[in-house]
Order: C-alpha cells, then sequence, then structure tokens
C-alpha cells in the first residue's frame, strides 16, 4: 500500500511543547523531558492522503500512524444531511455516520467511531505487544475488544458494571481479551484509577487514551473523509465529547489538509448535563469540576479527566479554533434521538443525539449560522439496528471485582488482577 510497509514507519512522532522528535515504538505516550504536561503529535512523510483502497479506514494510512493495516476495518460515512438541516434551521448540514447503517455503507462493528481508534491503535503497536490496558464506559472497551479478538492482540479491559450492556459481538471474544468488571457503585473514572496501577503490572502497558497519537489520528479519518466529500474542509465541526479526544484528532487532521491562509474548523464540543465538566472549565477558565456520574443519559460522556489544560488538549485546540463548548439536558438529547430517527431512518447514540440538541440549539440562539457548512459527527448509531440484523452474543467477564470504594478500590482490583495472571500464566507454561 502506498506510504505503508508493515514493519516501517513513515511519520515521527513530536512534543508539542519542546519539540522534541521521537522514532516511535508503537508504545510511546509521553515526552521524555521535563516540562509542563503536553501531548505527542505526528508528523507524517507527505507522499499521499489515500491508499489503492477505495473505502474503510485504512485508505487513510499514509495519514495514519500504523506499521500494519487492516483492510476489512469499516471507516466512517459522510452525507448530505438537507432533511435534517432543515428541520434545525441549517442549509449546509453534513452527517459523519459512524455506526452500523447498511443502506449507508455504514459498518462499524461495535456501533460507534471507537472502532476506528482501535483499530489505528492496534495497528501502531510493535510486533510483539505487552498487554494493553485500557479503561472504558463501555463503548471504548466494545471496540478494543472485538479488534483484538480479529486479531489476537492481548488487552485487558477495565469497565463498570454497567459498560457490559454494550459488550455484544457477532461471536466469543478470543481469550486473549480479558474484561474486569467493577461491580456495585463503580464508575468510569473508578475504571481509569483501576486501569492506572493495573497497567503498572510486569507485562502490561497503558493504552493511554488520548496521550495516544493512534487515538487521535484514527478518530481523525472522520475529519480526512468529510474533506473528500466536502471537497474541502467544514467550517463548524460539532461532536459530542467526554475527554475531547475526537475532536481534537479532528483538529489536528484539519492542520494537516488545510491549504496556506485557510481557516481551521470551529469545534463546537458538545456535553450533557448535569455532567458537563468542560463546559464549567471552559466557560470559567478554571479547573474541570467532577460533577455528578450517574445523571447524565450519555454514559460515555462521563469523563472526570479531561485533558484540559494539558498543551494540545481541549483548551489550546478549542482557542485556536474559536471554538465554543455546549451543554445540552437529557430531554432535549431524548428529542434529538427520535428525530434523526423520524428523518434519517436510523437510531443513534445519548451522545450523537446531546450532539446534535446542542446544534440545534446553537443555530436557534444564533451562535451558529443558517448558511454555515457544518460537519456533526454522529459519533455512534443504529445499534437497535444491528441487533436486528446479526445475532450477537454478550461478552463473559473474565473478572468480576466487588467495589469496595474509592480509598482502597483501585489497589484491590490491581491486586486481583496480578494474582489471576499469575495463575493464568502458570497454568499456560504448565500446559506447555
Amino acid at each position: 500500500m502506498s506510504g505503508v510497509r508493515p514493519g516501517t514507519r513513515h511519520y515521527a512522532v513530536v512534543c508539542s511543547s519542546c519539540g522534541t522528535r521521537y522514532e516511535d515504538d508503537g508504545l510511546l505516550l509521553d515526552c521524555s523531558r521535563r516540562h509542563e504536561p503536553a501531548f505527542l503529535h505526528t508528523e507524517y512523510d507527505r507522499t499521499g492522503t489515500h491508499t489503492r483502497e477505495s473505502t474503510g479506514l485504512f485508505r487513510h494510512a499514509p495519514l495514519l500512524p500504523v506499521v500494519r493495516t487492516f483492510p476489512e476495518a469499516p471507516g466512517p460515512v459522510v452525507h448530505h444531511a438537507a432533511r435534517l438541516g432543515h428541520r434545525i434551521g441549517l442549509d449546509r448540514l453534513w452527517v459523519a455516520f459512524n455506526g452500523y447503517w447498511p443502506e449507508r455503507g455504514a459498518y462499524l462493528p461495535t456501533c460507534t467511531f471507537k472502532d476506528l481508534e482501535a483499530y489505528t491503535v492496534l495497528g501502531r503497536l510493535p510486533a510483539d505487544p505487552p498487554v494493553l490496558v485500557i479503561p472504558s464506559a463501555g463503548n471504548t472497551a466494545a471496540a478494543f475488544a472485538w479488534a483484538a479478538t480479529c486479531h489476537q492482540v492481548p488487552c485487558l479491559l477495565v469497565v463498570p458494571a454497567p459498560a457490559l450492556e454494550r459488550m455484544r459481538f457477532p461471536a466469543p471474544l478470543d481469550p486473549c481479551v480479558r474484561i474486569v468488571v467493577l461491580d456495585g457503585t463503580a464508575t468510569y473514572s473508578d475504571a481509569i484509577a483501576a486501569a492506572d496501577l493495573i497497567s503498572a503490572l510486569p507485562g502490561h502497558h497503558a493504552e493511554g487514551g488520548a496521550r495516544n497519537v493512534g487515538r487521535r489520528d484514527g478518530l481523525g479519518t472522520v475529519m480526512l473523509e468529510a474533506a473528500d466529500a466536502l471537497g474541502g474542509l467544514p467550517e463548524a465541526y460539532v461532536q459530542a465529547v467526554g475527554s475531547g479526544t475526537g475532536a481534537i484528532g479532528c483538529h489536528e487532521a484539519a492542520h494537516r489538509l488545510r491549504s496556506a491562509g485557510d481557516a481551521l474548523p470551529r469545534l463546537l464540543m458538545c456535553q450533557n448535563a448535569p455532567f458537563a465538566p468542560l463546559y464549567q472549565a471552559w466557560r470559567s477558565a478554571g479547573p474541570a469540576d467532577t460533577g455528578l456520574e450517574h445523571e447524565p443519559l450519555a454514559r460515555e460522556l462521563t469523563n472526570r479527566r479531561p485533558p484540559f489544560t494539558v498543551r494540545g488538549g481541549v483548551r489550546g485546540v478549542l482557542t485556536e479554533s474559536g471554538g465554543d463548548v455546549l451543554c445540552t439536558d437529557n430531554v432535549a438529547a431524548l428529542d434529538a434521538m427520535a428525530l434523526f430517527e423520524e428523518v434519517e431512518g436510523i437510531d443513534i447514540e445519548p451522545g450523537a443525539g446531546v450532539a446534535l440538541a446542542a446544534l440545534a440549539q446553537a443555530v436557534h440562539d444564533g451562535r451558529v449560522r443558517r448558511d454555515e457548512l457544518v460537519l456533526l459527527n454522529i459519533t455512534g448509531g443504529g445499534r437497535a439496528r444491528q441487533a436486528r440484523d446479526l445475532a450477537l452474543i454478550p461478552a463473559e467477564p473474565w473478572l468480576r471485582v466487588p467495589w469496595p470504594g474509592r480509598e482502597a478500590g483501585p489497589r484491590a482490583v490491581a491486586e486481583l488482577v496480578a494474582e489471576h495472571s499469575t495463575g493464568l500464566t502458570a497454568a499456560t507454561e504448565a500446559a506447555r
């Protein structure tokens, strides 16, 4: 494929603070120099933006930090949503649909744009990777579980119990994929804390979340696909956010695509009240409020540790793009979900409903012009349709841990994982 050969790296990883350049090993997450917290970013050999593949995620491989590609991995689908735009007062609304919608050619296996990041992160890994440790509220875990199953990559996923409802697949998961479920009152933030400690165990490695250039660039393919469909960059980009990783990735992709003098798309990040730490931080220019985690409709947006102040993070990309953070409530999000299904004919996820509701309100308030070229990222959809079309199998947890509380919980989980991993290794060696 053009620009990508197995085992070679066609890009450098660069610190956004000090400019130090690194040859990527597929696992690098942070700059080794002492300075302010800062994201690494990728710089590509500009040998083109597409491979010979006509569709799918990896047709964008020249602008992805990967040493291997998975040709079967589908990508986002972008279409002009004229009727939906008319209903909310926009003349030029385009939708990037990330999910399952056969009539549109959308076949993301776990129905959200998290599939894009999972396949890209796996394509970035070295040949013999450690066990990737990934906390999730549900969608990320599902995406990594299925991609890792398809390609036998060892992963350990840490999720709160409600996330299990998202973990349904066309076939059983491979044994290399282990799901650790935190029972009781554990939240996504608790899963993050536990995963941090598990990552320090021998043979394990943090996947890294927003710090992983594979995640951001994989999610940035939404912007690459949109630029192809639109013939250029949109004026505004709208997305529901928890950490903001997808919006940052799309901003970075726009940087790579734009010609000299072109404006960057204005980022409109959307959150779900009452849990809206980025909205509060952006409005107050202070630290993010932890908020409440159980009340929002869109649980996938409940990240209590978003990268707001890190260089290259949320505050920086909002400022550079002239963007804003919007907020909407559960009722408006539910109404928006119903509207999308009525007009477009497919169900969407709560996070996508948040984005549509916030965009509609921004149009009503005059913060988005009627004639503005808008790209709305529907970050997940078609889950109900997929359940009708396919027989899906619930995932079986590898380990269920009663949650003892925020003080002792993370360490207790890490100790149980270490104990079970040792037993698993011993049994494997005995079998040999």
